[in-house]
């Protein structure tokens, strides 16, 4: 079985592979510190509560774009399943082309999704992950990662909402009924919800208009994702399992 693990830099989410088959998801905040040993613990009792032996994993792979955890999850990794852990990087077998400026700058997250929307869903393929950020990175049909756009994730636009005024409430991020909102709760998600589909569809125009790829498929991906994909034509798959996948197949890239 195969562990992989995505450190975001909200989430830890995990998933255990029984070859091709996504058998189980966990996930872990990413915001706390600890030790080798408590990682351990945790990702070994998250596994037995759900009826696996960590014995039975037999690799690990990981993506993070939040290196101040990596030392202890990677030593944690080490003692506790007895296997030295893939970590999506420089010099590891993806299968997409960096053709940007500096390719160190692309975090793993967005090569991981790349990777798995390519080769998932075919190219030209434009991957919006909707996480703490809000990615969207287009891959040519040659598999070529052309270019990348990132605003604030809608959690960011609301937490800057609650937080930066002195009246307005915390709130659930969902769709109002209308955008003609009667309260100020209504109001607060009108705008974060209808504002931010806006967006979406106006980035996704612009990229299809300048890259001259009018077939652009589109590829969604990231907890909110589903509010925004499942409100607009211009998202044609949202697969909140994209990045998981996309750690699967590094791994068969690199065994």
């Amino acid at each position: 079985m195969i562990l992989a693990i995505d450190v975001g830099n909200t989430n830890i989410t995990i998933g255990v592979f029984q070859e091709e088959e996504l058998k189980g998801v966990f996930r872990m905040t990413s915001s706390l510190v600890r030790t080798s040993d408590e990682y351990g613990i945790y990702l070994c009792s998250l596994l037995e509560h759900r009826g696996t032996d960590p014995g039975c994993i037999e690799n690990v792979v990981i993506s993070s774009v939040v290196p101040d955890v990596m030392y202890s999850l990677n030593s944690a990794v080490i003692k506790y399943f007895k296997v030295r852990p893939i970590t999506v990087g420089p010099g590891i077998r993806t299968g997409i082309k960096l053709v940007t400026g500096n390719p160190k700058e692309i975090g793993a997250d967005r090569i991981v999704d790349a990777v798995a929307a390519y080769s998932l869903y075919g190219g030209p393929v434009l991957v919006v992950d909707f996480g703490t950020a809000t990615t969207y990175d287009l891959i040519l049909a040659d598999g070529s990662f052309a270019a990348g756009i990132t605003s604030p994730g809608i959690r960011i636009s609301a937490k800057a909402l609650w937080e930066d005024t002195a009246k307005l409430p915390k709130i659930e991020i969902r769709k109002p009924r209308s955008i003609l909102a009667k309260d100020t709760i209504t109001s607060m998600q009108a705008g974060l919800v209808y504002g931010y589909i806006g967006q979406t569809e106006y980035i996704i125009q612009k990229v299809k208009e300048e890259s001259g790829i009018k077939d652009l498929r589109v590829v969604a991906t990231g907890g909110l994702g589903k509010i925004i994909a499942d409100e607009t034509d211009s998202i044609q798959v949202y697969d909140n399992m994209l990045t998981l996948k996309g750690l699967r197949l590094i791994y068969e890239k690199n065994r």
